[in-house]
């Protein structure tokens, strides 16, 4: 049975089970502040386990794109070298939200696997969690009853805490759990060793495919569990693990989710995927086997990460997307001997294969493949950059071990990885200290996980329900009662409180727009909302103290100089974006945004730098919608199909609802939840300050709008004033400025051809300076020239004959550099090398450098070490 057709099954099934079945949502979460990815099934639903919503349907089912290389779920190691953890994965899920229980999930769960898929029975064990009394929890014998239907007892195991629990995270909904496990070894195997006693013990052909969990409880900030008000139903079913189990095969890797992958990169590379099946394979092609299970798992995270949204980059989700792509280049690099980028030239397979329930990783192919090739070609930079690093490194280290923390240092400030650095040493006949590498590791860990420690404790709260509405829309001002607090402690921002109101004005960060700052006002105090987010459907203002009185009513009050600075800025996006695709073409598409009070950003894509003049058209255009005063048209809780029809455009990455809102200035027409101006006139005028790359085929704009707008001119104004001044106030100051620039240029190529004169002079000084020591002809000195003078100096001497060594200093405004050149008939003859001896002469000056072996050059900082960088310069030839 093909992968797409298990899909299919699935969710066919579950739908005859009156469930809704939902789209997966993005695997990048924009607006969920403590998960970076959606790492289950689960993390879209999480607002109705807390019962902070209400589902549109108390039965739904899905196949959820999920990631998991970070946190708690960190399986990234393991990819790779075991055949059934991955990066990204399918889970397939169906979930009750206070609906069925235990009865009919298990049943139908048994209903699919045998009866639907035809699994054999006596492959399937299953596992009900044993209890816990220091927790109050007692053994699920409801559980153990239904298998006891569907399975003789000797298959249902009990499992532990670890093994049998489910939970969200350290506080939140959790509760007992039960698994189904699958024995995929040969009837011989199983006839030795029965598959009970390999549940749940990492063994790669008795794997769990399945997990159902029944959520009843609560885990407090301080570890004790509450019941839940209602009961729910939680299942995961790896849809990977399904296939490998669905087509006879004892690798996931061995199914049709990643043959395709696995013969693409075959074909490119010439070497050759041995399955699962296959016993006894040599050293070499079990690392060959490894590097292509790396590149295919790991394609699959990052060209899906890259068309819901995420670019890489170097700090937060981005920086995970760049260290799994940078994982598979140099699996690449070091096992499939591949060079040249090529991991892009996988993305059509996966759009082919995938495209059909994933349409996002068609519609973004081509974006998805030139950011994948230029992260691969910048990666193979760096790695020929970590190769000279680590000679150096090698050069300067008596004996065979190089220091742990050196290695650290490659690995950390410039990515060289640690595997690759000790296959080059092993090359060399050397090591690194591994555990002073694991010790540097693990103080930078300490360090990163201290820096985002938070405690969180439970919310206290003062009105039950969902009671909390946004109107902010309308109001800036508006009278609340508070409905739960809690209090939050992190390293990075000390002690701060999350308010939650019952009505509130206050927008919370979200779609590219920062939260509100304002005031709450009581009749006795004023309390200071720094910032505002949301999180599980709950808006939180965040304050540094509560109120003395936290059940009285408050005046919400929104900063509202703030909020309209904002407000024109996040307006000015949407002329901005319709502006782009106007005059550069409607290939254009938001990719990411930043709009706060002081200016906006805007990510794009789009093939080449936005030129001068297309900039000006774009701000025209802008500007010319500005003029004409359009109105705000606002459609809220309209259905998403109906806004479509009317042109709105939807942005990749973002989950939208049944009912969406829609903004609406002429032409321009957008899905968007923030807030904006009511009339474009209001943004006065928008001026482009900055343009450039962010990514392949990604291009960023920074503008500014409004005040900022007349702080800036005033800021020209002022500096044409400036210059005037210093060019004595002539009647033409454009005429003036090219003036001085012309006769700037004549002044410097006078002093090309003085420079070139005394370097002709110097010539046959130093010429008469060189000594002869082993039949070298030799020379080191500093001489009064700039960088470009000592070079040509040094290949003048260069035509005197075959043997050669000089080095000469220059100290050009103090800034010392070093330049040697090699006869190349010396670099041959003596194994001698210009980047070698300028990386340890560059010592004595605080620098380095390098270059070819007959010519190099090596900047520092300490002038005052030329004297000794030169006088050790005849110990290379002695």
């Amino acid at each position: 049975m093909k992968s797409q057709d298990i899909r299919k099954a699935y969710l066919q099934f579950f739908e005859s089970k009156g469930h809704l079945i939902v789209p997966s949502a993005p695997i990048v979460l924009k607006d969920d502040p403590t998960l970076m990815f959606n790492n289950s099934g689960m993390a879209q639903f999480k607002e109705y386990f807390l019962g902070n919503g209400t589902p549109k349907s108390k039965r739904i089912a899905d196949t959820q794109k999920c990631l998991r290389v970070s946190g708690k779920h960190n399986d990234l190691e393991d990819v790779g070298f075991d055949t059934y953890h991955h990066t990204m994965f399918e889970m397939l899920g169906n979930w009750s939200f206070g609906d069925y229980f235990k009865k009919e999930a298990l049943a139908w769960a048994w209903e699919f696997l045998t009866e639907v898929l035809k699994l054999d029975k006596d492959r399937l064990y299953v596992s009900v969690f044993e209890g816990n009394p220091a927790e109050n929890v007692a053994f699920d014998q409801e559980a153990f009853d239904i298998w006891k239907q569907y399975v003789s007892e000797d298959r249902i195991i009990l499992g532990n805490k670890k093994d049998n629990f489910w939970e969200m995270g350290d506080q939140g909904p959790c509760g007992p759990c039960s698994e189904i496990h699958i024995d995929l070894r040969t009837d011989a195997e199983r006839a030795v060793v029965s598959g009970r006693s390999l549940v749940n013990a990492d063994h790669p052909q008795v794997v769990e495919i399945w997990n159902n969990v029944f959520m009843e409880f609560n885990r407090k900030a301080d570890g004790s569990l509450e019941k839940l008000p209602a009961q729910h139903v939680d299942t995961g079913m790896g849809f990977e693990r399904l296939c490998m189990a669905m087509q006879n095969v004892t690798s996931n890797y061995d199914t049709d989710v990643f043959t395709p992958l696995i013969a693409k990169i075959e074909e490119i590379t010439g070497l050759k995927y041995t399955s699962n099946e296959v016993k006894n394979i040599s050293e070499a092609q079990n690392k060959t086997n490894i590097a292509i299970r790396v590149i295919v798992d790991h394609v699959r995270a990052v060209a899906f990460a890259i068309a819901d949204g995420q670019l890489p980059s170097n700090g937060g989700a981005g920086y995970v997307i760049r260290r799994i792509l940078r994982r598979a280049i140099r699996y690449g690099f070091t096992f499939l001997n591949t060079k040249e980028p090529f991991i892009n030239k996988l993305v059509p397979v996966l759009a082919e294969q995938m495209g059909e329930f994933f349409p996002e990783i068609k519609s973004q192919q081509q974006l998805v493949t030139n950011v994948i090739r230029e992260e691969e070609a910048s990666f193979l930079r760096t790695l020929d950059q970590g190769l000279q690093l680590l000679e150096n490194v090698v050069s300067q280290t008596n004996g065979t071990e190089v220091p742990g923390a050196k290695a650290f240092e490659l690995y950390d400030t410039f990515g060289f990885p640690k595997d690759l650095t000790a296959l080059i040493l092993k090359e060399k006949g050397m090591s690194f200290n591994e555990s002073e590498f694991d010790a540097s590791m693990q103080e930078q860990k300490n360090r990163s996980r201290a820096a985002s420690e938070v405690s969180t404790e439970d919310w206290k709260v003062l009105i039950p329900g969902n009671v909390e509405t946004f109107v902010g829309y309308d109001q800036t001002e508006n009278e609340v009662k508070i409905t739960r607090i809690r209090k939050v402690d992190s390293k990075k921002d000390g002690v701060l409180y999350q308010i939650v109101l019952n009505n509130t004005p206050f927008y919370p960060e979200g779609g590219g727009q920062v939260g509100d700052k304002g005031i709450l006002v009581s009749a006795n105090e004023t309390i200071h909302i720094i910032d505002t987010k949301k999180e599980n459907n709950l808006i939180l203002h965040f304050a540094k103290q509560l109120p003395e009185n936290i059940e009285a009513t408050f005046i919400a009050k929104v900063n509202t100089d703030l909020r309209t600075s904002t407000s024109k800025n996040h307006s000015a996006t949407h002329l901005m974006h319709l502006a782009l695709r106007t005059v550069l073409g409607t290939h254009v598409e938001q990719k990411g945004s930043l709009v706060n009070p002081n200016y906006l950003r805007f990510d794009f894509s789009h093939f080449s730098k936005v030129t001068d003049e297309e900039l000006r058209q774009v701000e025209a255009n802008v500007n010319a919608q500005i003029e004409a005063q359009l109105q705000l048209n606002e459609y809220r809780n309209i259905p998403i199909q109906e806004a479509m029809a009317k042109g709105a455009m939807a942005l990749f990455g973002e989950k939208y609802g049944d009912t969406v809102r829609m903004i609406e200035f002429g032409d321009s027409k957008e899905l968007c939840g923030g807030i904006h101006v009511k009339n474009t006139a209001d943004i006065w005028h928008f001026k482009i300050v900055s343009e450039g790359a962010v990514a392949a085929g990604i291009r960023r704009i920074e503008a500014i709008t409004g005040e900022a707008v007349k702080d800036f001119f005033a800021q020209q104004e002022n500096a044409l004033a400036t210059i005037k001044d210093t060019l004595k106030n002539p009647q033409d100051t454009l005429k003036a400025v090219v003036s001085l620039q012309d006769e700037n240029a004549k002044l410097k190529k006078q002093i090309e051809q003085l420079l070139k004169e005394k370097a002709k002079n110097l010539k046959g000084e130093l010429t008469a300076q060189l000594q002869e020591i082993n039949g070298v002809k030799f020379i080191a000195t500093q001489v009064d020239l700039n960088a470009e003078g000592a070079k040509d100096l040094a290949y003048e001497l260069g035509n005197l004959g075959t043997n050669l060594f000089l080095v000469l200093a220059t100290a050009e405004e103090d800034k010392p550099m070093l330049t040697c050149y090699i006869s190349k008939e010396l670099v041959a003859e003596k194994n001698l090398n210009a980047g070698q001896v300028v990386r340890e002469l560059g010592k004595y000056i605080q620098g380095g450098g390098g270059g070819q072996p007959f010519f190099a050059t090596a900047g520092g900082k300490n002038a005052a070490g030329i004297k000794e960088a030169l006088e050790k310069a005849v110990d290379f030839i002695q």
